[in-house]
């Protein structure tokens, strides 16, 4: 995004209740226009019921859902400026593509001539053939589905596109070729979009902003790169993928103990002031062997084994006593010339890891 966005979508202390049971929990939020906002967590944590709000679907127990200034609480779904792409999809399997493509524009009065025109404008930002106009649904593949209900949803020219998990059903390699697209179509369209999805993958790939949501709290908002590199807390920090977890105890200013072997470790000096927590460092930035003998922070272990991951090798590290297991990862072309059962010192700096609360 560039320039100085306004707050296009505000919501304030949402809270929604099923019975005694607490969907969301006082989520407040504040999403820019023509932001791409992705909302992720475990199942469960509330995503699609925060959604489900947003579209008018759901309405809130307490709180305000503010567009554009104006309050919408009661605002019904068919008067919202909003549409919803589902897991789903939703598509009329009876109905040709364009048939498809031109439902909302039909249903709200327009004129066969224009709605072809912008049906047949769709398909070429969407990437499909304009043959594809007078095709049957039955005919397309996932992947053409999915394109077709994300121009369906952009006829109604929304002002907010919301996406639920669409892309959850789709095998790897397609899956990776629609975040790409949906970056693209993104930024060719300025729409706001709003996406929910458990993959952290996704998430990263796609967003201007993620807001990580567990058991009904928004627990942190932030950068693709502040939420991987800065998170808040321990559950973010593992959510967010493959760490080395160390519960510790402050016992100077630059300086913690391991909770459970005693261990004593440096502390990058700008380190949350905390006297309790957790320490964690990625795969990628510790070191193994030669590399990691001069490192301020070390550790012996045995190399247990290895892991082939595409680019990347990563490798399993046991302490002495088995009780710990350290992961390290070096690339493809730097690998590690060691052999399981070997005793091998991995190490860290202390700018490396990461002093988190529970």
């Amino acid at each position: 995004m560039n320039g100085s966005p306004s707050v296009f979508l505000a919501l304030r202390e949402i809270t929604k209740q099923f019975g005694d049971f607490s969907a969301l929990d006082d989520v407040n939020l504040q999403i820019s226009e023509g932001e791409f906002f992705t909302l992720v967590g475990p199942s469960g944590s509330g995503k699609t019921t925060l959604i489900r709000i947003l579209v008018g679907m759901e309405s809130p127990t307490s709180g305000e859902i503010h567009l554009k200034g104006n309050t919408i609480n009661d605002l019904p779904a068919n008067k919202r400026p909003t549409c919803m792409v589902f897991q789903n999809l939703a598509l009329f399997p009876h109905k040709t593509v364009g048939q498809n493509v031109e439902f909302a524009m039909k249903i709200a009065g327009v004129d066969s001539q224009t709605r072809q025109k912008r049906a047949l404008e769709l398909l070429e930002l969407l990437r499909l053939p304009l043959d594809f106009y007078d095709k049957n649904i039955n005919q397309c593949s996932g992947g053409e589905r999915q394109r077709i209900a994300l121009a369906r949803a952009l006829a109604f020219d929304p002002e907010i596109l919301f996406f639920d998990e669409p892309l959850s059903a789709l095998d790897f390699r397609l899956r990776k070729t629609l975040e790409k697209e949906l970056k693209d179509i993104h930024r060719e369209t300025g729409k706001t979009f709003v996406y929910i999805t458990h993959s952290l993958e996704e998430a990263m790939v796609m967003s201007d902003r993620i807001g990580i949501l567990n058991e009904g709290k928004l627990i942190q908002i932030g950068s693709p790169d502040d939420i991987y590199n800065r998170p808040k807390n321990k559950f973010v920090a593992q959510f967010m993928g493959e760490v080395n977890t160390i519960a510790v105890d402050r016992i100077g200013q630059s300086r913690v103990r391991d909770s459970k072997t005693g261990g004593e470790f440096d502390l990058d000096s700008q380190a949350q002031e905390i006297d309790s927590g957790f320490l964690i460092i990625r795969p990628e930035v510790m070191k193994i062997g030669r590399s990691a003998q001069f490192m301020p922070n070390r550790i012996e272990g045995v190399l247990f084994n290895d892991y082939a991951l595409g680019s990347r090798i990563q490798y399993q590290v046991r302490s002495a006593d088995g009780e710990n297991h350290w992961l390290i990862e070096r690339l493809q072309d730097d690998p590690f010339s060691g052999n399981a059962g070997d005793s091998v010192v991995i190490g860290w700096r202390p700018e490396d890891s990461i002093l988190v609360d529970q």
